[in-house]
């Protein structure tokens, strides 16, 4: 029985120990249920002492020595196993019960308040007063979601950002939530204001380059400077800056390297390619292949001598930007149909960069009335920016010399 007894008294002894090491850890509030139930004074004392009578019953009977004896010799050895069995009950009552009296401090202390039930009734006024934090999404389509919780994020939209054009924009959307609007932003935007950007134009420039956010400020001063250096002045580079966003993207290599292709394509002046990229800027920023392309469809398609070709962009530089089949389709109507030599359109130039159905229309109107006469040396001439420049009601009276009905009414015979 003993060699039992103790195989229980010592896993009962262990479960204390580790009952004693979780009372002792203080950020451990609560308890497990079944180790407390296991730890309770009255479940381990009914546990041991019905475990000892079982034993004490078990092994009372079979110290009964049942082997061939005298009566006397047997009544003997009955009441000398009886008297130990005894004694050493008695004794392990006593050491049981001084055990349980240890079993106090086990039992870990809580904390006075504890948290609400997860089904306990509480008051409408309680209810109402609960404020419960939506916690950010892992993922999302949309950076609405993040809006509330990123200060960035709200005052770009306050700014009059279009988040919705830049959520579907490769890298843009995880690029503005890991900005921080002290560090990050608020400099850059003082430095777009002080460069000329109009404040009501902001929100317009970041939707269109967010990145810019992210570039270095001793670059984008650097680049500033090259543009001064260049004798670009302050309006200049404003109207520069803000007509080309990604302008102060391109480092001053870039920009110097483009100042000078189109400085030596066309063969113009410094003051003459100063002004060509101030009127436009997005020549800067645009492909200088397309660029090129066009160029070279202006000397060998259309037929147009290089000095022709330089002044024209100078005076429509929105040429170099447009399609070269548009350019094309346009030169061929006016060269072929219309019979306009290009000395002509070198003096028009803005007559390529027109809608081509607008030329059709009205010359073919002017046409049906007899008065289609684009020579300056004959009578009744009619010059070429008059006649895709006019409004419609203007052209009609003055050119056309018919009603603005009559020119509507001959457009549906088309």
């Amino acid at each position: 029985m003993s060699s039992l007894y103790r195989c229980i008294y010592s896993r009962w002894t262990s479960l204390r120990i580790f009952g004693l090491v979780i009372s002792s850890n203080q950020k451990i509030k609560t308890m497990p249920v079944a180790l407390y139930s296991l730890h309770s004074q009255s479940g381990i004392h009914r546990f041991l002492v019905q475990t000892h009578l079982q034993l004490r019953n078990c092994n009372f009977s079979s110290s009964i020595d049942h082997s061939p004896s005298n009566k006397d010799g047997n009544t003997v050895q009955f009441m000398e196993n009886r008297r130990m069995v005894n004694s050493k009950h008695n004794h392990d009552l006593t050491e049981l019960s001084t055990l349980d009296d240890d079993l106090q401090p086990i039992v870990p202390e809580f904390d006075d308040a504890l948290p609400l039930a997860l089904f306990e009734e509480i008051s409408e006024e309680t209810a109402v007063n609960i404020e419960a934090s939506t916690p950010l999404p892992p993922t999302s389509f949309t950076l609405c979601d993040y809006v509330d919780k990123s200060e960035t994020l709200t005052k770009l939209v306050l700014l009059g950002v279009d988040l919705s054009k830049l959520q579907g924009r490769p890298n843009v959307a995880n690029m503005l939530l890991r900005l921080d609007f002290g560090r990050d932003v608020k400099d850059r935007l003082l430095f777009l204001k002080d460069v000329g950007v109009d404040e009501d134009f902001l929100g317009a420039f970041l939707t269109t380059n967010p990145f810019i956010l992210s570039e270095d400020m001793e670059n984008l001063q650097k680049r500033i400077q090259y543009l001064q250096s260049k004798k670009f002045n302050k309006e200049a580079i404003s109207r520069m800056v803000s007509g080309a966003p990604y302008l102060l993207n391109f480092s001053v290599e870039r920009l110097d390297n483009r100042l000078a292709f189109y400085q030596k394509e066309l063969g113009l002046s410094t003051q003459k390619t100063r002004n060509l990229v101030t009127r436009l800027p997005k020549l800067l920023t645009g492909s200088l292949e397309s660029v090129k392309e066009k160029l070279k469809v202006c000397r060998i398609e259309l037929g147009f001598r290089d000095n022709e070709i330089q002044h024209m962009v100078t005076c429509v530089p929105k040429l170099l930007l447009a399609s070269k089949s548009k350019i094309t389709r346009v030169f061929d109507y006016l060269h072929n149909v219309m019979e306009i030599p290009h000395h002509l359109i070198t003096k028009f130039p803005q007559v390529l960069n027109t809608r081509f159905l607008r030329i059709k229309e009205r010359h073919l109107f002017l046409e049906h009335l007899g008065r289609a006469q684009y020579d300056p040396s004959q009578p009744n001439y009619i010059s070429l920016d008059k006649l895709v420049a006019m409004p419609d009601d203007v052209f009609c009276v003055t050119l056309a010399k018919a009603t603005l009905l009559d020119f509507k009414t001959f457009q549906k015979t088309l």
